[in-house]
């Protein structure tokens, strides 16, 4: 019987909170995107950079907030994440909000350094969940609690793969072309591996208690006097 306690519900929400703030960010930078910027051949870091952060540092900042909420959040309901794949997803957390945050605070000053900062973290960020998803996929099946999202993860996992496959051909021998446009494709991705393990959690943190409510609520209306008088 796994013993919660009430901050460790909290763990999911944050990390549901961060990935929606994110995709909201995301979906609003793409909508006010600044006509002269090339979200489809700029990278990331290009375009975060030439826009101070803005929404693009912003979302990538609530990923890495997300992603500390949800390693701790695995943790704490006992998921086979310890080892390697714990790590990646706290690196991946670090790179993100270094990421998010580099653009804010050096874009003005030292543009130059500010891109090779935001690339080296991207990159970090690019390659870290899907070797981490790779690695958890196995791991997943193995257990008996985690089996449910093991087929899914392992297909995101795939899509991770062939992501950075894309990045990688547009980067280089692609001459940046469509680079953006991977990036981004990429980046909704990771996204998606986060929210598959935040809702896990959210069910295994919160479904009991769900349940239980659900439960009592068809006797609690028949009869409200019976129910109040246990309570």
């Amino acid at each position: 019987m796994l013993h919660l306690s009430r901050f460790t519900r909290v763990y999911p929400l944050l990390a549901a909170a961060g990935i929606a703030l994110a995709a909201a960010a995301f979906v609003f930078g793409a909508l006010t995107a600044n006509s002269h910027l090339d979200t489809l051949n700029l990278t990331v870091s290009e375009y975060a950079v030439a826009d101070r952060g803005g929404a693009t540092g912003f979302a990538m900042t609530a990923l890495g907030v997300a992603a500390f909420a949800l390693t701790a959040g695995l943790r704490a309901v006992g998921a086979p994440v310890r080892g390697a794949p714990e790590r990646l997803l706290l690196g991946w957390g670090s790179a993100m909000a270094v990421a998010g945050l580099v653009p804010a605070l050096l874009g003005g000053a030292a543009p130059g350094l500010a891109v090779e900062a935001h690339r080296y973290a991207s990159i970090a960020a690019f390659v870290g969940l899907p070797v981490a998803a790779g690695l958890l996929v196995g791991r997943f099946g193995a257990d008996e609690r985690w089996r449910p999202v093991a087929r899914p993860f392992e297909w995101l996992a795939l899509a991770g793969g062939f992501g950075l496959l894309a990045i990688t051909y547009a980067a280089l021998p692609g001459d940046g072309v469509m680079v953006g446009l991977a990036e981004r494709a990429l980046l909704a991705v990771e996204t998606g591996m986060l929210a598959v393990l935040v809702v896990h959690v959210v069910r295994i943190t919160w479904g009991p208690q769900i349940r239980k409510l659900l439960d009592r609520g068809p006797s609690t209306m028949a009869n409200p006097v019976l129910f109040s008088r246990r309570s």
